[in-house]
């Protein structure tokens, strides 16, 4: 279907079903403006699984809109989250994460109303409710131990090679005259 402009396009899909290929749509769109590939062209963990009660796509700003018992899985960074709702933009590359917003990466934890997730930078911006704190446990690892190292082997004092002739008992004095 070829669609000119100034005219309207209709969806061959029935009302309940717009959402879902608008959803379609803007993953499409989402794949293309990011630079990742669907998930059968993608290669293995380099997608976001977003599941959620309600989902809705905006083909034109490139924006997902989840809600309802959101749940986000990035295996590439190790990522699940889990919030109210959540919208993905697109072209911006960052998630906002809010309600009840919980975000556990590896063994860290953080815990907000608000979550921003910027994902080409990999950092978390996290703002609580009023009078709220945000919570966030960090793991701090063990250093890694260093390999002991091998013990040099010791050097032999150098030797002089001639031996420095021995001083006299008594150094004879001198008289210096003096300037008067």
């Amino acid at each position: 279907m070829v669609v000119q402009r100034g005219q309207r396009f209709r969806s061959p899909f029935p009302r309940r079903m717009q959402h879902l290929s608008a959803l379609a749509l803007g993953m499409l769109v989402t794949a293309t403006a990011s630079g990742w590939s669907p998930p059968s062209q993608a290669q293995s963990g380099g997608s976001i699984k977003l599941r959620a009660d309600v989902q809705e796509a905006d083909a034109n700003t490139g924006i997902i809109t989840a809600r309802g018992n959101v749940r986000i899985d990035y295996p590439e960074e190790a990522i699940y989250a889990t919030s109210a709702q959540a919208q993905y933009y697109s072209r911006e590359r960052r998630i906002i994460l809010t309600g009840n917003v919980f975000v556990q990466q590896e063994a860290n934890t953080l815990q907000a109303e608000v979550v921003t997730y910027l994902i080409d930078e990999g950092r978390f911006v996290a703002t609580p409710n009023d009078n709220e704190q945000v919570e966030s446990i960090y793991v701090i690892p063990e250093p890694a131990e260093e390999p002991a190292a091998a013990p040099q082997p010791e050097e032999p004092e150098e030797q002089p090679s001639t031996p420095l002739p021995a001083l006299p008992e008594e150094l004879p004095s001198f008289n210096v005259p003096t300037a008067e």
